[in-house]
């Protein structure tokens, strides 16, 4: 990987921002991430991104990419600066907040893990991957 220390999802999790990912390592990443998805019943959606309409992209190639119905914008919005994303698969609705000095990348927890035993039903959360990684 472009980052050495960036060999599967999980070595993620330190970063602030999404790294900058060769095509094989956007590949490999997208694989294992297809996978680690596959026991959740239901996703939210965190996008870090500098204005609404990426932040929405994202989603939508997102939504598009895995099959997800398109969930619905609570409050249309048109922000220019950075701004944060909150899509809920549970409740269908999408937020959006200005927010500054954030990173940049999509963040994605699972829910209701078909393998859970008793108790905590929320998963890992998987990110920051790059704003474009379903975009092909």
């Amino acid at each position: 990987m472009s980052d050495p220390a960036i060999t599967a999802l999980a070595d993620l999790n330190r970063l602030r921002t999404a790294p900058a990912l060769s095509a094989r390592e956007r590949k490999d990443l997208k694989s294992e991430l297809i996978a680690a998805m596959q026991p959740f019943a239901w996703f939210t959606v965190g996008v870090m991104a500098s204005s609404s309409t990426e932040a929405m992209r994202c989603l939508r190639d997102l939504e598009l990419a895995m099959g997800w119905p398109a969930m619905r914008l609570e409050d249309e919005t048109d922000i220019d600066s950075g701004v944060f994303l909150k899509a809920n698969q549970s409740t269908g609705f999408i937020r959006i907040r200005e927010e500054a000095g954030l990173g940049e990348g999509v963040l994605i927890s699972g829910h209701q893990s078909e393998l859970a035993q008793v108790g905590s039903q929320s998963g890992p959360t998987w990110g920051p991957l790059p704003l474009d990684l379903f975009r092909d």
